[in-house]
């Protein structure tokens, strides 16, 4: 390429990147002129109340959300080079919220370790539900989203979940991150200014974790809790016993401790103490060997000295000595020295802190960081405390002495500054005041300077053994003037000349025991947890709360940690498997692992994968193992309770039996909790889809068969066993079938009406003769096989088992009408005014069998034309609830039509206004009448005659309506309260009604209003 070419292509690649350049901010100066208004959304209350009125000058207007306790707040300002209306609300920590998917919630649910692999869904929880509708509302009104979140891990996690919910409604919606470490006008504004987007690594971080420990915590709780409940009934029947990654290492850590104390055998020491009494005071001297374990040496040495007990000054020294003015204030520091100090716990001291920030009052809490940034003007900062009558005087006496120097440490997270002042006040009380208060002093003391003092030193010799005494005399205080937390005194030797002789005013031996460590205070334990990396500055105080409330240790008088017989056993139970799973270096990982996902050196899908199997792994150990458990609390609890077999402790996971025709979702398996079973969609409460099986079966389980017929596939088949009389006399009492709707037989028995079509006319049923002697061959053959029989599932043929299982009754020779009694059915006439008035029917004489046939309707050769007439024995009625899915219960089996009247279909012989045969159908509005049904004009409802006609009131004498039924099963979802008439007799007819009597003396001819006995 010659020179020319070479020039163009450097000029034009210059040319065509500031062309980009200069059009990429084109259209981003586009952008912004199309917003116009601005949604801000902070993670409370009170810190959007305080940003707002930052920004908007105390101008700010405010408005009600849907929640109550989270306003929102209404002003003008100026950005994105443009003046915009800006609305600004809040959240209350995370909105949404992991949880497993709904058939995984529940304990009894699954196995525990189903839970590593189950789904997991985010949802905003019942609670946040109106400030979820807050955001979606506003956000539809605005053109761009700012969170003002905290700028943390979980903050930046609280606002992905904003910008979730938000850009869920408008898509379009422009997002910016306001980043600010305290809530001051400078902090705000340079944050508007400086808006950026908002980081998905730091957000994804907090997602494994949380999901991590929601799977990790749920197994090893319900393993722990729902067996050791079981175990040791007397003690732990109520107890929920937790496990957490960050959880189980602290409450290891104070385990630890109590077991060091145990295992500590003291040890006798010797020394010789020296002590001279001058006129300015006594002054001690102590052996430069210190102490010697060996009593026999320590007489000799001690024998050679009161031989020649005179002493002899060798070496006179002194030297400068300072004490140290705190570092600049991290999290973890503010509760350990709180606890020490203020003897304000952790939990406390942050939740104190959080309001004090929300108010203005202090910067962000919760950092790692303890070097204050060249940035920050601190001489402001110290020149605000200037008027407070107590430390105001030693602020002012920094800047006369040229300003803050600071004490500042190595640490720090990139994103807060040390915890420090912001503004004064002299307004609040109570620890809010002494935690404001310590701030405060720390923060002038570590801009102060050092203490100053001279240590002198003086050295004896007495036979051969050294002696030193120590002395201090402090020249500065310093910042020991502001900062009373800690004490430095002066202690004053008298003037020794070197080589000078003077006698001991005692010289004796002395004997001592080693002493154990103490139990762990709230500081050291923090320290371990920052020190091997369990949890963060954040979760500290959460861990050591949770260890407590679960009743794993306690607090001594003095505030120190001592672990109960649960947490003892825990720990010494997961230890003895081989698992240090009380030890901090699995947790420490995790941590390690979620730091790298922050900086993007890390994918989120790989550390989330490896987790769960490395806890995976350690979990099916532990249940193998779980005897060692049970070993190490009986030493604790006593005696282990005698073991049910294992499936009773760990229930399996239901297996699919088909999808839910309403959700699609899987339908499995359910025992109701009063007996008895049903088919149940695993996506309940939001899917209410269920098939709900009698009384009379008494097992139903999954056979290993799928059936070929049903879709979607699979539809496995069903074993079922029903109770003896509750089925019809041909059927076997356990057999196999399908509820996929392709078997109408099992389908009419469990009365499956969401599986059934548009309804049918009944038709005539011609058997062959032999059909039923042959039918109860094949009966016989199958039910030998294993106990059960597979019904066919051809339509054709399951009609006819259907009629051959409810056979209609027989004509006699002399064409007597028989009931299903085989006796001679009873013929009455209709009585009751309507337009089946003076038309005969027949019943069951002696009323047993529910047998009902319109005369009309008999064939010549006597036999019922139509499937109605083959009504079922009574005790095998069950209730029918509207809707897709069925509620079945009460005493027997379902039909699909009560009395012939076929639910949505014809009306049994009643005719309309227009001479029509009336159809049938049931109440669906709420109300009394809900699930009662009705007689109808067939035609369409602007040609319909107005003919209406309860069911229940045009029954045959003597016979029962589905209504009547509903009081005896369960009523899943049926309004009416009809009941169960007492009297079934026909001999009173359709028209006999009971007359009223009084409430009171239950007589007739009068009511409770006139009773006698009531005056």
């Amino acid at each position: 390429m010659n020179f020319q070419a070479r020039l163009f292509a450097r000029c034009g690649v210059r040319f065509l990147s500031q062309s980009w350049s200069l059009f990429s901010q084109a259209a981003e100066g586009m952008t912004f002129r199309k917003i116009q208004k601005v949604l801000c959304v902070a993670e409370k209350n009170d810190a959007a109340r305080g940003i707002a009125d930052i920004l908007s000058n105390s101008r700010m207007r405010r408005r009600e959300g849907f929640s109550k306790f989270n306003k929102i707040y209404e002003y003008d300002y100026h950005m994105f080079g443009q003046n915009v209306t800006v609305a600004m609300t809040s959240v209350s920590g995370h909105l949404l919220a992991h949880d497993f998917k709904m058939p995984f919630r529940k304990w009894h649910s699954c196995n525990p370790l189903v839970l590593f692999e189950a789904e997991i869904e985010k949802y905003c929880p019942e609670n946040f539900v109106d400030i979820k509708k807050t955001l979606e509302r506003e956000a539809r009104q605005c053109q761009a989203l700012v969170i003002w979140t905290d700028c943390d891990r979980e903050g930046e996690n609280i606002g992905f979940e904003i910008i979730h919910v938000c850009k869920a409604v408008k898509p379009s919606l422009q997002v910016f991150r306001a980043r600010f470490s305290e809530i001051t006008p400078r902090a705000v504004r340079a944050a508007c200014e400086n808006l950026v987007q908002p980081d998905q690594n730091v957000s994804d971080a907090v997602d494994v974790r949380q999901e991590l420990d929601l799977r990790i915590g749920a197994a090893f709780t319900r393993f722990q809790t729902l067996r050791l409940q079981k175990l040791f009934p007397d003690i732990l029947a109520e107890q929920l016993i937790s496990y957490g990654s960050c959880q189980f290492p602290t409450l290891g850590f104070v385990v630890e401790r109590f077991k060091a104390i145990q295992a500590f055998v003291p040890e006798a020491f010797y020394k010789i103490k020296v002590t001279h009494e001058h006129e300015d005071g006594m002054v001690d001297f102590n052996w430069k060997r210190n102490r010697l374990f060996n009593h026999t040496a320590c007489l000799v040495l001690y024998h050679m000295c009161m031989e020649d007990p005179m002493a002899t000054v060798v070496e006179i020294g002194s030297k400068p000595k300072s004490k140290w003015r705190p570092l600049a204030l991290d999290t973890v520091e503010l509760e350990k020295l709180a606890s020490r100090k203020l003897k304000i716990n952790a939990k406390e001291t942050m939740k104190i802190a959080e309001k004090l920030y929300t108010q203005g009052y202090i910067s962000y809490p919760r950092t790692e960081t303890n070097i204050f940034p060249k940035d920050l003007n601190l001489s402001s900062l110290v020149q605000q405390q200037t008027q407070d009558p107590n430390w105001g005087a030693f602020a002012q006496g920094i800047l006369d002495r040229g300003g803050p120097t600071p004490r500042n440490g190595t640490k720090s997270d990139q994103a807060h500054p040390p915890i420090h002042p912001t503004k004064y006040t002299c307004n609040l009380q109570g620890n809010e005041q002494r935690l404001y208060e310590f701030i405060v002093r720390h923060f002038l003391a570590c801009c102060s300077q050092d203490a100053k003092g001279q240590e002198t030193t003086v050295e004896i010799d007495i036979a051969n053994e050294r002696f030193v005494a120590h002395g201090l005399m402090i020249l500065a205080r310093n910042y020991l003037d502001i900062y009373p937390y800690e004490k430095w005194s002066d202690k004053v030797l008298p003037v020794y000349e070197k080589g000078s002789r003077f006698q001991p005013t005692t010289v004796e031996m002395v004997d001592g025991e080693t002493s154990p460590p103490q139990l762990l205070t709230e500081a050291d334990l923090i320290s371990l947890m920052e020190k091997h990396g369990i949890g963060t500055d954040a979760t500290h105080a959460e861990h050591i709360e949770t260890i407590k409330s679960r009743m794993y240790v306690g607090l001594t008088p003095d505030q120190r940690f001592l672990p109960g017989h649960l947490g003892m056993g825990l720990v010494e139970g997961y230890d003895s498997m081989g698992y240090e799973m009380s030890k901090p270096d699995l947790r420490a990982e995790l941590e390690a692992d979620l730091k790298l996902i922050c900086e993007g050196k890390k994918d989120k899908v790989v550390v989330l994968r490896q987790q769960i199997e490395k806890y995976q792994k350690v979990f099916t150990e532990a249940v193998a193992k779980a005897n060692k458990l049970d070993q190490a609390l009986s030493q604790y609890f006593g005696e282990v309770t005698a073991l049910a077999q294992q499936e009773e402790i760990y229930p399996a996971m239901p297996v699919s039996i088909r999808k839910c025709p309403q959700c699609n979702s899987d339908m499995v398996l359910k025992s109701k909790k009063n007996g008895g079973f049903y088919l149940g969609c695993v996506s309940y409460p939001t899917c209410k889809a269920a098939v709900w099986f009698p009384d009379s079966v008494l097992e139903v389980s999954k056979d290993d068969s799928v059936c070929a017929v049903c879709k979607p596939h699979p539809v496995h088949r069903l074993k079922f066993k029903f109770k003896r009389g509750s089925v019809p006399p041909l059927l076997p009492l356990e057999f196999v079938g399908c509820i996929g709707g392709c078997d109408e037989m099992l389908r009419e028995i469990l009365d499956l009406k969401y599986l059934q079509g548009p309804s049918r006319p009944g038709r005539s049923v011609n058997l062959p003769a032999n059909y039923l002697q042959a039918n109860q061959s094949l009966n016989r053959m199958a039910s030998s096989e294993n106990g059960h029989v597979r019904p066919t599932t051809n339509p054709g043929a399951a009609r006819a088992h259907r009629a051959a299982s409810h056979p209609a009754p027989a004509a006699a020779e002399n064409n007597a009408v028989m009931c299903n009694c085989r006796e001679e059915a009873a013929l009455l006439t209709v009585r009751k005014e309507g337009p089946n008035q003076g038309r005969q029917f027949y019943k069951c004489s002696a009323g047993s069998c529910n047998f009902f046939l319109w005369a009309d309707e008999q064939s010549d050769d006597g036999n019922r034309m139509t499937h109605r007439s083959f009504s079922a024995p009574p005790d095998s009625l069950g209730e029918r609830t509207p809707g897709s899915f069925r509620s079945l219960g009460g005493r027997g089996l379902g039909r699909s039509g009560s009395n012939g009247f076929d639910s949505g279909g014809g009306g049994g012989g009643t005719m309309c206004k227009c001479d029509q045969p009336a159809i049938t159908r049931t109440v669906q509005k709420e109300g009394p009448n809900k699930g009662r049904q009705f007689h109808t004009c067939p035609k369409p409802r602007e040609q319909q005659c107005g003919f209406f006609q309860w069911v229940d009131e045009n029954v045959a004498p003597g016979a029962f309506s589905s209504n009547q039924f509903r009081s005896e099963g369960h009523s899943r979802g049926s309004g009416s309260k009809a009941k169960r008439p007492s009297n079934f007799s026909s001999e009173k007819g359709p028209t006999a009604k009971r007359q009223r009597t009084c409430g009171i003396c239950h007589q007739l001819g009068h009511t409770r209003k006139t009773c006698p006995q009531d005056h």
